[in-house]
């Protein structure tokens, strides 16, 4: 399945919904990672889905 590039604008505009801070973008899982909150927000079709129900948890 091939994945939509992320805009690197957004990446400078976009912050955490928890946390308010900033994301990291994981190229591999296709995902925002906020590590201060520990969730990875997943990127559908070129979209960040930047809400904390649809994030997934990451390991200590």
């Amino acid at each position: 399945m091939q994945t939509a590039p992320l805009d690197p604008r957004l990446l400078e505009i976009l912050v955490c919904p928890v946390t308010r801070g900033p994301l990291t973008y994981d190229r591999a899982n296709n995902e925002l990672i906020s590590p201060k909150a520990g969730l990875a927000f997943p990127i559908r079709d070129g979209i960040p889905i930047m809400l904390a129900e649809e994030a997934r948890h990451l390991e200590p």
